[in-house]
């Protein structure tokens, strides 16, 4: 992430709820689909599956269709039902200060001011130098000249908390019902076995990651996957795959390939960390360096990395992401559902919780 003058308050709002579209995955593209058209009549077949065309009287169907599309599909169904909660939330928010204000016998905006500006703590000199001392690797240049935004931002995010917190306890004494449903989960089935797996071979959640060792979003979202880990013991456990970009990072697969061999002996984990930790650097070197310090047999080592048979391994990995319509790393399958990019602990979260629930 870079904080730039006009940037800085773009990534400070991103906490606070806005819509922002991100870019924190190696590779990452997207495109556009042609909008689908549509019959005039609904259409089911006799064990309910909407028709949606049909050819010489046999019919193509909605489970079909959305079977094709996978991913593409579930993420676009995904980005609709978010938007949709956000103003959904926004319209709650906006009735229940109504409704209390009229309660009280006052306006919303007094209400407002009384509630919620008026709890909210001035910005200091000394919480924007407490900011800048975070997020200074990201700031370019001299972070003085970003003093008022830093500071506007810095309170629009404590409005932002204030008011959130005083709609929750609206919400919590008033009768809400929200009745949107979020979109049907799509998973895939991803091919797990001879991989690499860390955490309990018998965990009711797998993560699923396709990865690239030379990838700066894959090294960052590494202490995240570790406190997934460390949080559900016996819970959750972590596959890894192979999808080194080669016009991205030349040398990616060179280092998949040896830690294919390092997997040979049993030490992938080991070489894993190492590989991470030392950098986008594979040459023999480098890679001897890094095998040392995995405690591997060298010889066995060189001789595998020397013989290719390292090679098919990866390139079906990288298969199987391209056919998972993975085209950015990393990319993460919780339980096949699909998770991209360098995401935080909470996103994990959120999704192993529902699904520990529902395995209940």
């Amino acid at each position: 992430m870079h904080v730039t003058a006009v940037g800085v308050n773009r990534h400070l709002l991103c906490a606070t709820g806005c819509l922002l579209v991100a870019v924190s995955a190696c590779g990452s593209t997207s495109k556009a689909t042609p909008p689908a058209q549509t019959g005039s009549a609904t259409q089911r077949t006799a064990d309910g599956d909407q028709v949606l065309a049909t050819v010489e009287g046999q019919p193509i169907t909605a489970s079909a269709v959305r079977k094709a599309l996978g991913q593409n599909l579930s993420k676009l169904e995904e980005q609709a039902y978010e938007l949709k909660k956000q103003q959904v939330d926004t319209l709650i928010a906006e009735r229940l200060l109504a409704v209390e204000a009229a309660r009280r016998g006052t306006t919303v905006e007094a209400l407002v001011q009384q509630e919620i500006t008026a709890h909210v703590a001035p910005v200091t000199d000394s919480d924007i130098a407490a900011f800048v001392t975070a997020n200074r690797s990201s700031i370019p240049g001299d972070p003085a000249r970003l003093t008022a935004q830093i500071r506007d931002f810095l309170g629009a995010q404590r409005t932002a908390a204030q008011h959130d917190a005083f709609i929750a306890t609206l919400r919590a004494k008033s009768n809400v019902q929200v009745r949107l449903e979020p979109p049907p989960v799509f998973r895939s089935e991803v091919v797990t076995d001879g991989a690499p797996v860390r955490g309990d071979v018998k965990a009711p959640v797998t993560i699923v990651e396709f990865s690239d060792f030379h990838c700066p979003f894959c090294r960052s979202v590494q202490p995240a996957l570790t406190q997934v880990l460390a949080k559900y013991p016996g819970r959750v456990r972590l596959v890894y795959k192979h999808l080194p970009l080669d016009s991205l990072h030349p040398q990616a697969r060179r280092a998949s390939e040896a830690a294919w061999c390092a997997n040979e002996q049993g030490r992938f984990w080991e070489f894993h960390d190492r590989v991470y930790a030392a950098g986008p650097d594979a040459t023999d070197a480098a890679l001897e360096k890094l095998a040392a310090e995995a405690s591997l047999d060298r010889t066995a080592f060189d001789s595998c990395l020397a013989s290719g048979k390292a090679k098919p391994a990866i390139q079906k990995d990288v298969d199987e992401g391209g056919r998972h319509g993975i085209n950015g790393t990393p990319g993460f399958f919780v339980n096949g559902r699909f998770l991209s990019g360098s995401q935080p602990l909470a996103a994990f979260e959120h999704i192993i919780d529902e699904e520990l629930k529902s395995d209940q």
